[in-house]
């Protein structure tokens, strides 16, 4: 069997109920407006370094409940004891570095709302950049940031095109919503 040329035609035989098939439906290269869902994003690519994505989807509940819901500002205040809890929670990814970077992801979105209003302001203010600028950008802004995590984080938030093959249902319906690479 070949292997599929997309992730679009690799949920394209899957079950409507299989993980992967929602992800791709609801979520997958969708504009997000909420600075906590775009924290959730980062999060969630970061902790799938090393990692199948299978893992970290079947997590996702998980770690929003061990990480606040993503709320920003209770993640940036996150103390030892914060750590300590994560680190002993089996229904995340229980990776100190990982951890880390979003504890300082947090305080670092918390410093761009500062500035920008918003850490969505912040993105969209930086659009457009080729891909190398953004990681660049990235790497100095954010902990855990490299090239794979921020091309993924960009693509799945509908900064970058290319999320969805053109003739994949689902294209058609984030064209509607105007993702930030359609201005």
């Amino acid at each position: 069997m070949e292997k599929p040329s997309s992730y679009c035609e690799h949920v394209a035989s899957l079950q409507n109920d299989n993980i992967h098939r929602i992800y791709h439906d609801t979520q997958y290269g969708f504009p997000i407006d909420s600075d906590d869902e775009l924290f959730c994003r980062l999060t969630l690519e970061i902790n799938q370094a090393g990692l199948s994505w299978t893992t970290i989807l079947n997590k996702q509940d998980n770690f929003r409940k061990a990480y606040s819901n993503f709320n920003v500002e209770v993640v940036a205040k996150y103390e030892d004891i914060d750590i300590k809890r994560l680190l002993s929670n089996p229904g995340i990814i229980r990776n100190r570095l990982k951890i880390d970077a979003t504890i300082n992801n947090a305080k670092r979105i918390v410093e761009l709302q500062n500035a920008f209003g918003s850490f969505k302001n912040w993105l969209d203010k930086n659009h457009p950049l080729t891909i190398e600028q953004w990681v660049k950008l990235f790497k100095i802004t954010f902990k855990f940031t490299g090239g794979e995590i921020t091309k993924e984080f960009l693509l799945s938030t509908g900064y970058l095109h290319g999320a969805h093959a053109e003739d994949c249902e689902t294209y058609n319906t984030i064209i509607k919503k105007k993702p930030m690479w359609l201005k």
